[in-house]
């Protein structure tokens, strides 16, 4: 979880030049990133808020606002309600590929972690069944998750799991990615079907986020089927879009 705000040194922005032609939001900007780069403003830290941050350096509040948003534009730094400004490694750019976003957070250092806000056993919807390739009815695993990256709210995951799996349990969930726990037990996930679109955030979302009322996030429904072709998992998954990208590479035919 987030760390406490923590007040630079008093040196830190020893370097800049007030009175060059260069912006001085820019320098405080570049050196911000810098010490992200180099450690001195590691991934999860809190940073000093603009109004102690101009006062004890003799910045104007536009001045360091701006120099702050150079860095939230390229991902580096996050603003959240009740949490402030933190530093993260960079917004999360993922292949389209069939891996899970633990896998893809654990494999570029950005330290996930899940908490879990919902888990029940339940029966499976009309929409459900059909897409699970089960009848109506048949027990199925809700599950609601947050994952986080260097402690920023990332990303909620609303999966629906068809009866073989009802006994995986929350703690489970929060220490492993949820395909890390299909394939321990021998599943072989091998294709899935996904649609990407943008949508307003619900005010459940917005809460679990840390984001302001009706903010746009980006949407991914997913249906995996393992090496039978049989479906093994549905979900509904939205991400932080400052936080959040999809590459995809293109071949002519």
């Amino acid at each position: 979880m987030p760390q406490a705000e923590q007040l630079l040194p008093a040196d830190f922005f020893i370097d800049l030049d007030r009175s060059s032609p260069i912006p001085l939001y820019y320098q405080i900007a570049t050196i911000l990133q810098d010490a992200v780069h180099d450690g001195r403003l590691p991934a999860g830290s809190r940073l000093e808020n603009e109004i102690s941050l101009g006062q004890r350096f003799g910045f104007s509040r536009p001045t360091v606002r701006r120099a702050i948003q150079e860095l939230v534009d390229k991902g580096m730094l996050v603003r959240r309600r009740g949490i402030g400004t933190q530093i993260v490694h960079g917004q999360v750019t993922r292949n389209v590929d069939l891996t899970s976003l633990y896998e893809d957070l654990d494999r570029t250092g950005q330290k996930p972690t899940t908490k879990v806000v919902g888990h029940e056993t339940r029966e499976a919807t009309e929409k459900e069944a059909d897409t699970l390739g089960v009848p109506v009815g048949s027990p199925v695993l809700h599950l609601t998750r947050v994952r986080y990256a260097d402690g920023v709210p990332l990303a909620v995951l609303d999966n629906v799991l068809p009866a073989e799996f009802t006994d995986l349990t929350a703690d489970d969930l929060e220490t492993y990615g949820l395909y890390q726990l299909m394939r321990a037990r021998g599943v072989a996930l091998r294709v899935a079907k996904q649609r990407i679109a943008a949508r307003s955030a619900t005010a459940r979302e917005c809460e679990l986020l840390a984001l302001p009322k009706n903010s746009p996030v980006l949407a991914m429904e997913r249906t995996a089927f393992d090496n039978s072709g049989r479906a093994v998992e549905f979900g509904k998954h939205c991400y932080s879009p400052d936080m959040y990208s999809f590459e995809i590479t293109l071949v002519d035919k």
